[in-house]
């Protein structure tokens, strides 16, 4: 396997197939108890789970961002949404989050661990950052998924800059949201499992 960073422009230029990524069936998006008590049963049965988070966007110099607003997990089926704004999933958060028995797998997550533990009081544990482990010795920066989904799967991971920077506060997300965030914790659980297939190498 050739190193991600060596690769990038290769990577960049191909003309590669759409990532299909995760069903809007299988996102489950957690506004009470019964769905808070469903995705804890599944999350907390798994070995890994992808993980990120979504935070309304600050435009204004010196704004402080209040989030993050969503977080996402993923299974290896199913995405499970929390708005953090809902009580009921806040406790799954948090055992989930704080456990050692679950890994979390995502990408760039080095502002999250300080949001959470500020936000609503979670100490992130047993936490794997793929953009770190997958840039290989010697090299600086960082490997974000869209070169991850090139490299590992042959694919061209779609993002729109527009939904990444929309209201992940609203009370009420588009579809596009649902899919563009549960798609960004999915995403890195499988590069995870293919990564482990492959032997636990960088390069």
């Amino acid at each position: 396997m050739t190193n991600l960073a060596l690769d990038r422009a290769a990577l960049e230029a191909a003309a590669l197939p759409p990532y299909p990524g995760i069903a809007l069936a299988d996102i489950t998006l957690v506004t009470g108890d019964a769905l808070a008590a469903e995705a804890a049963a599944a999350l907390q049965a798994a070995d890994a789970v992808g993980f990120d988070t979504e935070s309304k966007p600050t435009f204004l110099k010196g704004e402080v961002s209040t989030g993050p607003h969503l977080v996402q997990l993923a299974t290896d089926r199913r995405a499970w949404l929390f708005p953090t704004s809902v009580a009921a999933g806040l406790p799954v958060l948090k055992a989930v989050l704080e456990s050692t028995r679950v890994k979390k797998i995502g990408f760039g997550l080095g502002n999250d661990r300080s949001a959470l533990q500020a936000r609503l009081g979670i100490a992130l544990a047993d936490v794997l950052d793929l953009g770190e482990v997958l840039r290989g010795p010697g090299h600086r920066g960082t490997v974000g998924t869209k070169m991850a989904v090139a490299h590992f799967f042959g694919q061209r991971l779609q993002k729109s800059k527009k939904t990444g920077t929309s209201n992940w506060a609203s009370p009420r997300l588009s579809d596009r949201q649902l899919l563009y965030a549960a798609n960004d914790a999915h995403v890195a659980l499988r590069i995870y499992r293919e990564w482990e297939r492959l032997g636990r190498q960088p390069d």
